[in-house]
């Protein structure tokens, strides 16, 4: 019966996700999950013979008995999650809720190839898994430079690195490090970190990550969006200045050239300015309400980046989009790797 199947697995990942903000009733995950009381009761005894949750002390609401609050044990899933930009590695270690509970950074040489990338991985792994329990551990996910294909685990020419042509990346990690690895776009990752954290409050967003590269991750109609070939989101390579410098995509006039340029010369007005038409035109396509910027550009100067964009945000009144900068600051989308991993095992199937 795979439809009876896939209907538990999304009303458990429904009920989990109702309670990484915080402790709840029964009948309070019945109101907000539209779930009948008695399918609730079912999900929940089910959740707490798994461990996944535990009753909580009380709480008064009138007349009547007081209601038992259920809390999520945050610990009982926990995945490594990894970040490669051009010249660093950065690991995190996350809970079920979305807390980051450990991290590790380390410097990646200039050109790296991938035997030398799986090794550094591999070496802050290692020191991270060695105190958790290994039943608790699910996994590593690794946020990588496009473009890649997130269904093989395969990098295809990515971005501004030599020697990475039709690398089976995941293959090569889970032998190295011996546990289940999933690979997918760093801008992926990222807005999977948010909508981990947010749920329903986020449905339809793009995430903009300005760090040594520049794309977004798309969240659409509360899913993230991949396209035909887990392509999508190479916003960083498209056209904004016809006659404008070189990229690194072997194109000119990239909305990452025209912003890095700017910012090379110490022109942060230019380069916010370049980011804030972008994301416009962006909105303006896509009909998202939500904007969240990303990135260690963005994290160096927030206010310049986050008034750029909102100064060029619609301006009826119908329109409203929210602007603002990510809670996870630089772990975004080392910790959005580590939620994919746990997605496979809690989130909602897809």
């Amino acid at each position: 019966m795979p439809n009876l199947r896939f209907l538990r697995g999304y009303n458990d990942a429904v009920v989990l996700g109702l309670t990484r903000s915080g402790a709840v009733t029964r009948v309070e995950l019945a109101e907000r999950s539209g779930l009948t009381p008695q399918a609730v009761s079912k999900i929940v005894n089910r959740m707490i013979a798994d461990g996944l949750l535990v009753e909580s002390g009380t709480r008064n609401v009138g007349v009547g008995k007081p209601r038992t609050l259920l809390r999520l044990v945050a610990d009982r899933g926990l995945a490594l999650g990894a970040q490669v930009e051009r010249d660093e590695l950065r690991v995190v270690l996350a809970d079920l809720a979305g807390d980051v509970v450990d991290r590790a950074v380390a410097p990646l040489p200039r050109g790296f190839d991938p035997p030398t990338f799986v090794e550094a991985l591999a070496e802050l792994v290692d020191r991270m898994r060695a105190p958790v329990p290994a039943d608790r551990l699910l996994g590593v996910g690794i946020g990588f430079v496009g473009p890649l294909d997130h269904r093989t685990g395969v990098v295809h020419d990515a971005t501004g690195l030599i020697g990475w042509h039709d690398v089976p990346l995941r293959a090569l990690a889970e032998r190295r490090l011996g546990l289940p690895v999933v690979v997918d776009k760093d801008t992926n990752t990222a807005v999977v970190a948010e909508s981990w954290r947010r749920g329903e409050q986020l449905r339809d967003a793009v995430l903009v990550l300005v760090g040594t590269g520049l794309g977004v991750g798309l969240l659409l109609d509360g899913q993230v969006y991949r396209g035909a070939r887990t392509n999508a989101g190479e916003f960083g390579h498209t056209t904004i200045q016809l006659d404008g410098p070189p990229c690194v995509c072997g194109r000119t006039g990239c909305v990452e050239a025209v912003h890095n340029l700017a910012a090379a010369r110490g022109d942060l007005a230019g380069a916010t300015a370049v980011v804030g038409l972008a994301v416009a035109d962006l909105v303006q396509l896509l009909d998202v309400d939500h904007v969240v910027l990303a990135g260690r550009a963005v994290l160096s100067e927030p206010e310049a980046y986050t008034a750029a964009v909102r100064a060029r945000m619609p301006v009826d009144d119908w329109l409203p989009v929210d602007v603002g900068i990510t809670p996870l600051g630089d772990d975004v989308v080392a910790a959005g790797a580590a939620m994919l991993v746990l997605s496979e095992f809690y989130g909602r199937p897809r």
